[in-house]
């Protein structure tokens, strides 16, 4: 369709060569494709959050918090205790999920363009194509490390406007010491370059959160999502964590009211019950090293990770083939297309079961 649009459509040039960006969504199959969290939200939190919802309710036909002051009072407090910080509501901005503020990000500072390095989330080069911000791609390491000198190197003689980072990596589980964080801080501070690390996987790391260096490095941001760890993907609740500086730059671009009154409600509910609803990280974390021993122990290697997912490759046969072959037999994983590897995302147990049974048809 990307290639096909009709004359009378006054489609814009720059964008007449992409496609939308999406995974596949196939009914009746395990889905082990979109790094969801699967286990279901506990029915406690489920009762608290319709007790909020009369009140809400009743008053949609009034525009919702424009400033959303209570989510960011709340999510300032749940970034506090888990990283010992001092934050407050002058340093946190909540969107649509965290696509929307990187979206805005681009729109209120991209004016020099930006840089990330590959493999890494998809979305970044897409967004900043969509709005005609000149993205540069930068590789990693065969491993899919990152290479700090190369890194500081890069960022000095291109001086983006925006630097993005993926910590823990996706598609690639790899994640960055806080020392590396702070080096690469360090580079974006001599050429007035932002920073951005892209965190949606941080509960799953044991790693430093970058956020402990924005008091020291005001061009540090941080984007988080309630998607993975808090098991509220279908909410669509991102935020950002920044000098206020950053904040007020992009409340000038975001959209009037963007952020509903429900939504915002149920994810202070959520936000209240952080503890509960994150019990199962640890079973998570405990499944994806085990399903990682198994996967090794069939012959395949798998790139170390500290997300939800992992990334690995050795299997017979041609991705494609084997990614229909898994999907034929009612197992969905993705194809990042990064070439003779595939990614799983950590399952409950049972569909971790099936997965390893149904790949070990391809095991080397």
């Amino acid at each position: 369709m990307a290639n096909n649009w009709p004359d009378w459509l006054p489609i814009r040039n720059n964008l007449r060569g992409l496609s939308p960006y999406g995974a596949p969504q196939i009914d009746g199959v395990i889905s082990l494709n979109t790094n969801e969290n699967p286990f279901e939200l506990p029915e406690p939190v489920i009762s608290q959050m319709l007790e909020q919802l009369p009140d809400v309710l009743r008053s949609l036909n009034r525009y919702p918090d424009r400033d959303a002051v209570e989510l960011r009072k709340s999510l300032a407090k749940y970034i506090n205790n888990q990283s010992r910080q001092d934050f407050s509501v002058s340093n946190i901005w909540a969107a649509n999920g965290s696509n929307e503020i990187l979206q805005t990000l681009m729109l209120a500072c991209g004016q020099n363009g930006a840089l990330g390095f590959l493999p890494s989330y998809s979305v970044h080069p897409l967004i900043a194509e969509v709005l005609g911000v000149t993205w540069t791609s930068a590789s990693r390491n065969p491993d899919f490390t990152l290479d700090i000198p190369a890194a500081r190197s890069q960022i000095i003689a291109i001086k983006p406007s925006l630097t993005f980072v993926t910590t823990p990596n996706n598609p690639t589980g790899t994640v960055l010491r806080i020392s590396e964080i702070e080096e690469l801080s360090k580079a974006c501070s001599q050429i007035s370059g932002l920073l951005i690390f892209d965190e949606a996987y941080a509960e799953f790391s044991s790693e430093t959160s970058a956020v402990t260096l924005i008091s020291k490095y005001p061009n540090i941001v941080v984007v988080r999502t309630m998607s993975k760890a808090f098991a509220f993907a279908g909410a669509r609740l991102g935020y950002l964590i920044a000098n206020p500086a950053v904040i007020e730059a992009c409340l000038v671009t975001r959209l009037p009211y963007h952020l509903s009154s429900v939504t915002q409600g149920i994810a202070i509910v959520a936000l209240a019950n952080a503890k509960l609803l994150q019990s199962e990280v640890d079973l998570l974390i405990a499944e994806r090293s085990r399903v990682t021993l198994a996967l090794e122990s069939l012959g395949f290697k798998v790139s170390q990770s500290s997300a939800n997912f992992l990334l690995f490759s050795g299997f017979q046969g041609q991705q494609s083939k084997v990614w229909q072959d898994l999907v034929d037999g009612g197992i969905l994983i993705r194809d990042n297309g990064i070439t003779g590897f595939l990614r799983v995302t950590i399952g409950t147990p049972a569909e971790n079961d099936q997965f390893l049974a149904a790949i070990a048809r391809h095991k080397p």
